[in-house]
């Protein structure tokens, strides 16, 4: 079946994952969050070099995706992870904008204002 683009995501905003947790926890349990944040890095690399067996391991996950499918979604994905920096919250800041101006958030939210964990 042919099948064209209507739109895609180009200028709206980068495609960024985040891994949160409570400030709380994040203090009381920094040694925890070391070792998450190390397996997640070691995970990323070991699905960027065996994309056939992720596909396999992902395709349930994703639905039973075909995993030809699954393949070609993750070549184009990255699953390196890095901390956050307070220069990639102003992207954060503009959604949390338009999601307040239109009535999605009660209040106004400043995303400076997010306590940033480093591993």
């Amino acid at each position: 079946m042919p099948t064209r683009t209507l739109a895609d995501g180009k200028g709206l905003s980068s495609y960024k994952r985040y891994y949160l947790t409570g400030t709380g926890y994040a203090k009381d349990h920094s040694q925890v969050l070391s070792v998450v944040y190390e397996q997640l890095h070691k995970a990323g690399i070991w699905l960027k070099a065996n994309p056939s067996e992720a596909a396999q391991l992902l395709s349930p996950l994703w639905g039973n995706l075909d995993i030809e499918t699954v393949e070609i979604a993750n070549s184009h994905r990255t699953y390196q992870i890095q901390p956050v920096t307070h220069d990639q919250l102003d992207e954060q800041q503009h959604i949390a904008d338009a999601f307040f101006a239109a009535g999605l958030l009660p209040k106004a939210v400043d995303a400076q204002d997010v306590e940033v964990w480093r591993p």
